[in-house]
């Protein structure tokens, strides 16, 4: 299966930080802005959570739920959301499952080694499933600004 905007965003399921098992199709009647990124804990993907975590508000107010998606256990999820007051899920994608769904497990280099890992990617999923936008290769750098805008761009659009 390949995604595609305009086209159902893939259905899953993963364990989630608060103990649950967690489905994308739950959230039907919400948007959804799914972001998956490489590991918690690190100076970029603290960053990244911190920057949602500060407009979660906003998003809130957009009918959004925000959701992380990495390949680190729940226990670390965990520490992340607790060390930084994270008030959205992260899920567990330990085998990568859901990254190779998503097309975001890639070959990526580091100092000249490389390695399969998570491409920091978002989605913007509408209240139907539907793929409404992708931001691959993500740079941390206005992203939260980005997509706080085109999901209030996509609310106007619908009034």
């Amino acid at each position: 299966m390949t995604i595609k905007v305009g086209k159902l965003a893939p259905d899953f399921e993963l364990p989630a930080s608060n103990g649950d098992k967690v489905k994308l199709s739950d959230f039907q009647g919400k948007h959804v802005l799914l972001y998956f990124y490489p590991k918690d804990m690190t100076p970029t993907c603290t960053t990244q959570a911190c920057d949602f975590r500060d407009r979660s508000e906003l998003f809130a107010a957009a009918d959004t739920v925000i959701i992380g998606i990495s390949v680190d256990p729940v226990k670390r999820h965990t520490k992340f959301i607790e060390k930084y007051g994270l008030p959205f899920l992260l899920l567990s994608d330990e085998d990568h499952r859901v990254a190779e769904l998503y097309d975001v497990w890639q070959l990526k280099t580091l100092y000249g080694r490389q390695y399969m890992g998570v491409e920091r990617s978002t989605f913007l999923i509408d209240k139907d499933g539907t793929l409404l936008r992708e931001w691959r290769k993500v740079k941390i750098k206005g992203h939260v600004e980005e997509t706080l805008k085109a999901v209030q761009d996509h609310l106007a659009q619908r009034v």
